[in-house]
């Protein structure tokens, strides 16, 4: 993967930081990289969100993913991600 990943990550971790979500790049032992992103008003609610090219050639080259892996948004527009991510770990009542 190497520098394009923790680019697009980086991104979303500056979006995610704009939204009032806590938010890093954690780099495993086997250097695989991931956003931790907590919900500082309820710790419990938390995702962690990788960066993967695509193999597809009709679609953008770079993809946010869900912690399962599922495709979330294309790494072309970290603020829409950072959206989606936001609304998904929002608590009850925020």
């Amino acid at each position: 993967m190497g520098d394009d990943d923790f680019e697009h990550l980086e991104r979303l971790v500056t979006e995610l930081d704009a939204r009032g979500l806590l938010a890093r790049v954690v780099r495993t032992q086997t250097g695989r990289l991931f956003v931790r992103v907590i919900n500082p008003n309820a710790t419990s609610l938390s995702e962690n969100v990788t960066c993967r090219p695509t193999a597809v050639s009709d679609l953008p080259d770079w993809w946010y993913c869900w912690s399962w892996g599922e495709r979330m948004h294309t790494a072309e527009d970290p603020a829409g991600a950072a959206t989606k991510v936001a609304r998904v770990l929002a608590a009850v009542g925020e």
